[in-house]
């Protein structure tokens, strides 16, 4: 599962009989959430989010009926089986796909895991100095303030 990432709150999702996409919803009731340090926004997405686990709660026209995508989820395929977290649910991975009860196949999919970095302190404070200079040399190293003070210095004289 190295290089299959998992889905979160905010993922984005299509139907391929739908239009548009939407930001899949986490409607199960849980404790875990990934990539962030307080644990509030980025809840992992299961396979008990059935029904209708979407913001908008539709994917714009269908191409099946002649009104809108509006998707009743009735399960999930191709998720992570190792792992059950606490409301019984395995994990979603990007690769997972969910069962319509419209079209009867797996036909919504994950466009995007929902997953973005998010810098802390602690990992500014592990920077490596010459590495963060090449790639951002706009960015203050740390010696800055005592650059800065015979920078300031220097002009004063001339």
């Amino acid at each position: 599962m190295s290089d299959i990432a998992i889905v979160c709150q905010g993922a984005s999702c299509a139907c391929k009989h739908g239009s548009t996409s939407d930001s899949l919803k986490v409607i199960s009731t849980h404790k875990e959430y990934v990539n962030e340090i307080e644990g509030s926004t980025k809840m992992i997405a299961t396979t008990m989010d059935i029904g209708v686990p979407f913001e908008a709660g539709n994917f714009g026209n269908c191409k099946l009926q002649s009104s809108s995508c509006t998707p009743s989820i009735v399960e999930w395929k191709d998720f992570y089986e190792k792992v059950t977290l606490s409301n019984q649910g395995q994990i979603l991975t990007e690769k997972s796909k969910a069962v319509c009860a419209i079209a009867g196949t797996p036909c919504v999919e994950i466009t995007f895991h929902g997953q973005t970095a998010t810098p802390t302190k602690g990992l500014v404070d592990q920077t490596d100095e010459e590495t963060h200079s090449q790639l951002n040399p706009l960015a203050k190293p740390k010696e800055e303030p005592y650059r800065e003070s015979k920078i300031k210095a220097y002009i004063q004289r001339v």
